[in-house]
């Protein structure tokens, strides 16, 4: 039986309007830290490159690393696949775009440097969504879903590092560049699960009452 027009209820504002509105401004306000630390003569030095730098990290696990994830697991990998390759393209559009405007020394072949790397932003993405579906198979039990995330993420971050050696501007290099690379994603795969895990409870409650 379907929900009628005028059954609505506060928890219905709260996730339907005020969260969504406060995950996009929280991510708009990310967007625009960087360019104003780096205007502030901030630079990537010292406290304000290792901001800039967590920054950049947690707006990457986000996009190309939650939410391909996120569908993969809940949903199936066909979902996870497709968010994978959307978000993946995003984000290394983005970052072209951000590199052409905030650089002030590269050239209109700068970010053609960095083609293998948004190639594998791009792949990885793709990637980790499929693989965590195709693991999971839209299972509710939380170790295989755990199972499923890790081993999705890691074999997904180990691809990108490969790819990012390829590319002559990269600074991504040696056991720290595998770590940040790898390592952060691992953890990324960790902790949906568990915020998974959490949102399914959720909904399973909140459906019985």
């Amino acid at each position: 039986m379907s929900i009628g027009w005028k059954y609505w209820n506060r928890s219905d504002i709260i996730y339907g309007l005020i969260a969504p509105i406060i995950v996009v401004l929280i991510i708009v306000g990310l967007y625009f830290v960087s360019p104003l630390i780096m205007q502030s003569g901030g630079g990537m030095d010292g406290s304000m490159g290792i901001v800039i730098g967590i920054i950049s990290e947690i707006e990457e696990m986000v996009l190309i690393v939650g939410v391909p994830l996120t569908l993969g697991l809940v949903w199936n990998r066909w979902a996870g696949g497709a968010s994978g390759f959307l978000m993946g393209s995003i984000y290394a559009m983005w970052f072209a775009v951000k590199f052409g405007a905030f650089s002030f020394t590269a050239s209109r072949w700068g970010t053609m440097g960095f083609g293998p790397t948004m190639l594998g932003w791009v792949l990885s993405a793709m990637l980790i969504g499929y693989m965590a579906g195709a693991l999971n198979k839209r299972s509710e039990d939380f170790r295989r879903m755990l199972i499923s995330g890790v081993v999705a993420t890691t074999i997904g971050g180990i691809f990108l590092f490969s790819l990012m050696q390829l590319s002559p501007s990269n600074v991504i290099t040696g056991v720290d560049g595998f770590l940040i690379t790898v390592a952060t994603r691992t953890a990324t795969g960790v902790l949906i699960p568990i915020i998974a895990k959490v949102c399914m409870w959720y909904g399973f409650t909140m459906n019985k009452k």
